[in-house]
Parts: structure tokens; C-alpha cells; sequence
């Protein structure tokens, strides 16, 4: 076992094990500054863009849109952060915890692929952003260097992304603020206030996007909070997850609305930032570079820790060492590199299609995943159960959660309007995703009827250690 004194250690020496209470640190208000430093960045920006360009909304409806929207589904991720210090583990690990040691498996298989997926798209949107900035750096060139940054800051892990973030905060935040002073200092178009207007398909579209914005982050949150001490309770880790991650998007999408609003209609988003901030775009550029790095660190962290979960899941005895996540690493930036360098130049668009279709199979996950640590198991889980070879008193696989998991991806088929498919009543408001809302009406409710048909049962089982 670790020593109190790897808490100072520059390189993290813990992966999926459990954090004992020895070697737990850090503020609840770190929480803040990670997840508000991690949204202020070129993609939502871009995103927050479509409010105008894509939805036509006007300034006020788009947002109210965007507002609303964040804070409904920070309400998901701050719930799941909050778990991080009352469990010391891993999110995709506690989720043996709900399905059983091989039933979280399918979970930890899309998770890992989501985290892929991202990080092979922000390496080439940092390559594209190098050579932006100096056109002498060759593409290949440029996508490796960005690769290679954020490896580095993920494999040092957890500690080193945190401080980056509590820097990352004054800074991008600062320039933020900066930004919209220029946007507001010079003449506004005569149609500022009156392009666009109200339409329900795109106000129900920009409050979707908000909300499944923040549902995305939902798998690995409580991977960012697992060493905090557990005295820290849930209102404070839930708090400042919830500022941190609501503020950080509201802002940037805010910031791309309005942008695109002060330059002819028409004008790409970042290009429009670029226009509208004088000679501050430049810099800004530059920040959002770092920043673009700096969150794909998060990406390939998460991914190797899924891949861990993974091969752990068969092999209990086995904890993994520095040395393997260093490895792990490394083939999967080697992995990506080799993707991102033979890209077509429409592939981030099309592999964000089809990470955002990903997102069917994380609705109904974080409603299980709510339900049973906050109403069933209320936070008591038995971790010797969780690392146990044949899952403990969770078993190898749990029919309850499995059922609802699978129940809560087939009632969203025929609302899905994805890349990928689109069902038969995926325009019933149109230009909308309303999957996500009847996965969420579907599996609450289902899974906590399933899991509690043995309600005396369970909590026996999952309350005998206190």
C-alpha cells in the first residue's frame, strides 16, 4: 500500500485502487476551479455559436436557452462528482457497485471509446490551432506536439491537472471577462438585439444541448474528487462542481452567441471571435490553445483508467503500477496520433456525430448511477466487494440494472436524431434530441422499482458495514 508521503510525489501513483483515507487531500473549492477552468475553450464557444447561427434565436431566447439548460444538467454532474469523496475510487470502478463486477463492463467499453474519441478530436483541433498560429509548424508536426502536451499532463495525473486548472481559472477566466468588454466596447450591428427571434424547436434544441453538454462529463467526474477527504461530505464537492461546470459553459456558450451577433451574419464562430475582440483575438487564440491541451489531458487520463477497469476487472490480485499507466499511455497516443494523422479534414465532425450518439447509453447509466448511490445504497457501498474476483455482494453481473440499462437505450431509439440514426419520431420538436429526456423518464423510475422489489435485502447486503 501507498505511504502518506506520495501525496507530494510530482507523478500519481494510484490508477483504479482505492484512495485510503491517509492520502487524501485538497479543498472541495478544487472542484470549482477544474470543471469551470476545463469549459472555457474553443468547443463550446463554437457550440454556443449555433444558438444564433444554427437554432436562430435571437439574444434574449438564446440565452435563457443556454442558462436553463446548464443548470439542469449540472444538477447530473455535480451529483456524480459529489461521489468521489465518500467512495475514494474511480467512477466507471464504482459502477460494479450497480451492475456487478462483468455487467459494468459494457459501460467501461463506451466510456473509454468516448474518452478516445475526444482526445484523437482535440489533437487535431490543437494541431489545426499550432498551425493557425505559426503556419511554419507542418500539420503532422503541429498534431504530435499537441498529442504529446497533453500526454505528458496525464500522465502526471491528478494532482498536476488540478494545479493547471487553478491557474487555468485566473487566466481564462480573466480573459473571458476581457473578451466580452471588447465585444461590448465597439458599435454594435444595427440587428445585435432583433436577429433571430423565438422558435420552440430551437429553444428546445439549446436547452438539450445544454443539458446533455453536461451529462457528457458525468462518467468521470468523481474521478477528479475520489481524493478528497471524505470528511468533506456532499454539499460542498456538489457545490462547487455545480458553479464550477454551469458557470464555465454558460459563459463560453454566451460568449460564442454573442461573437457571432457583433460581425456580419454569416461569419464562421472562432473567426468571429477573432474580428470582434480586436487585438485581443490573437491572444485569445493562444490561450484557447493551452486550454484545448490542458482538457485533453482529462480525456486520455479518464481513457487509460477505463482501460485499467477493464483488464482489472479479470485479473482482482492485479494492481497496476506508475509504469503501466505510463505504458498505457503511450500506445493509446501512438494509437491516436497514427488515427489523427491519416484524418480527412470533415473527420472531427463526423467523429463527434458519433460520440454525441454515444451519449444514448450515458443517460440511462447516470440515472442508474443516481438512483442507486443516492436513494438505494444512499452512498454505503462495500468496497472489498467492489476489487472482489467474483464482485462480493454485488455479484458478476445485476439483472436489475441491467434490465433498466437496456430498457432505458431502446425507449430512446425512437427519439434519437443522431449522425448516425435518427428515429421515427426524432422530429417531433423539430431539430431537437429529446432522447435524453425519455431515457431519463424511463430508467429513474424503473430501475429503483427493480432494485427494490428485495428491498429488505439489499439494504441489509449493502449496509453491513456501517
Amino acid at each position: 500500500m501507498s505511504q502518506p508521503s506520495s501525496q507530494h510525489q510530482l507523478i500519481e501513483n494510484h490508477t483504479v485502487d482505492y484512495v485510503p483515507p491517509a492520502e487524501r487531500h485538497g479543498k472541495a473549492r478544487d472542484l470549482f476551479t477544474l470543471w469551470f477552468s476545463t469549459n472555457i475553450a474553443p468547443l463550446p464557444i463554437v457550440t454556443g455559436a449555433m444558438v444564433v447561427q444554427v437554432f436562430h434565436l435571437n439574444l434574449f431566447w438564446g440565452l435563457l436557452a443556454i442558462v436553463l439548460g446548464h443548470l439542469l444538467g449540472g444538477i447530473v454532474i455535480a451529483l456524480a462528482s459529489a461521489q468521489g469523496p465518500q467512495l475514494g475510487i474511480p467512477q466507471m470502478v464504482q459502477s460494479r457497485g450497480q451492475f456487478g463486477r462483468y455487467g459494468a463492463l459494457l459501460i467501461v467499453f463506451f466510456t473509454a471509446l468516448i474518452y478516445v474519441g475526444f482526445f484523437i478530436s482535440n489533437i487535431v483541433l490543437a494541431g489545426k490551432s499550432i498551425h493557425g498560429i505559426a503556419p511554419s509548424v507542418p500539420m503532422p508536426t503541429a498534431i504530435i506536439l499537441g498529442a504529446l502536451s497533453a500526454t505528458a499532463i496525464g500522465v502526471i495525473g491528478y494532482r498536476f491537472i488540478h494545479t493547471l486548472n487553478r491557474i487555468g481559472t485566473w487566466v481564462m477566466g480573466s480573459a473571458l471577462l476581457a473578451g466580452f468588454i471588447m465585444l461590448f466596447a465597439q458599435d454594435l450591428p444595427a440587428d445585435f438585439f432583433s436577429r433571430g427571434g423565438f422558435n420552440l424547436s430551437g429553444w428546445i434544441a439549446t436547452l438539450s444541448l445544454g443539458v446533455i453538454w453536461q451529462i457528457s462529463f458525468s462518467p468521470y467526474t468523481s474521478d477528479y474528487s475520489r481524493y478528497l477527504p471524505r470528511e468533506v461530505g456532499i454539499a460542498k464537492p456538489f457545490w462547487a462542481t455545480y458553479f464550477g461546470a454551469t458557470l464555465g459553459t454558460i459563459l463560453c456558450f454566451s460568449f460564442g452567441a454573442i461573437a457571432v451577433l457583433c460581425v456580419p451574419e454569416g461569419t464562421e464562430a472562432m473567426d468571429a471571435v477573432k474580428q470582434a475582440t480586436g487585438w485581443l483575438g490573437p491572444i485569445l487564440m493562444v490561450l484557447f490553445l493551452l486550454n484545448i491541451i490542458s482538457h485533453n489531458a482529462l480525456n486520455l487520463y479518464g481513457a487509460v483508467l477505463s482501460i485499467v477497469t477493464a483488464i482489472q476487472t479479470f485479473a482482482s490480485a492485479w494492481t497496476p503500477s506508475i509504469k503501466v499507466r505510463v505504458v498505457l499511455a503511450g500506445v493509446i497516443l501512438l494509437a491516436c496520433c497514427l488515427t489523427a494523422l491519416s484524418a480527412t479534414s470533415d473527420f472531427i465532425g463526423h467523429f463527434i456525430g458519433l460520440i454525441l450518439a454515444l451519449l444514448l447509453v450515458l443517460v440511462p447509466w447516470a440515472s442508474i448511477n443516481l438512483i442507486d448511490f443516492y436513494l438505494i445504497k444512499r452512498g454505503n457501498y462495500d468496497i472489498a466487494s467492489i476489487f472482489a474476483a467474483d464482485g462480493g455482494i454485488y455479484g458478476r453481473f445485476n439483472p436489475h440494472a441491467i434490465i433498466a440499462y437496456a430498457c432505458g437505450i431502446l425507449v430512446q431509439l425512437p427519439f434519437a436524431n443522431t449522425s448516425l440514426y435518427v428515429g421515427p419520431y426524432a422530429n417531433l420538436v423539430e431539430g431537437a434530441d429529446l432522447s435524453w429526456l425519455v431515457g431519463l423518464v424511463v430508467t429513474l423510475p424503473l430501475y429503483y422499482c427493480l432494485a427494490t422489489r428485495g428491498r429488505g435485502e439489499v439494504l441489509v447486503a449493502a449496509w453491513r458495514t456501517e
